[in-house]
């Protein structure tokens, strides 16, 4: 089955589409393991002090980010597509149980695709609105992603 998100709208999405060469299920289990994703899920010298997941649509999808200065920033939302190997996606727009959050960012989606020993991966934050997508670019949407990339990359393989 195609996403419906396999066509993103430059005006309210961003993407990051790359090949890593890292076994696909690798990718997915460090994306889908609290334990995991601690380790690469924002650029260093950040840190993620808590994470919570129930991989099932309407399951919380919960991370607490570090800043360098002490500052925790506490993300909750849940998950909406959950399909082994292939697809997750996530949205702060909706708490656990599908319950409207009050003040949503984005939805995010990440795709995967195997390319012999390595993985397509495509990242796509969906925003509701240009100025919302302008906003995420303009935080670094494509260094910080990038970075957390690479960081989930050498987590995989030093693992």
């Amino acid at each position: 089955m195609i996403s419906p998100l396999a066509t993103p709208d430059p005006r309210l999405d961003l993407v990051l589409e790359r090949d890593v060469d890292v076994p696909l299920e690798r990718v997915w289990k460090a994306w889908t393991t609290p334990e995991h994703l601690r380790h690469w899920f924002v650029p260093k010298p950040w840190t993620v002090t808590a994470c919570e997941m129930d991989l099932r649509p309407g399951g919380v999808f919960s991370t607490t980010m570090r800043s360098p200065d002490g500052q925790e920033f506490p993300n909750v939302g849940c998950y909406l597509e959950v399909v082994e190997n292939e697809r997750l996606v996530f949205t702060d727009a909706l708490l656990p149980g599908f319950r409207p959050a009050p003040k949503p960012f984005f939805t995010g989606a990440l795709l995967l695709e195997r390319r012999g020993s390595g993985t397509r991966y495509t990242a796509i934050a969906i925003h509701g609105d240009e100025p919302s997508r302008k906003n995420h670019e303009e935080m670094g949407f494509h260094d910080g992603w990038g970075t957390v990339l690479d960081q989930l990359v050498a987590f995989i393989k030093q693992s």
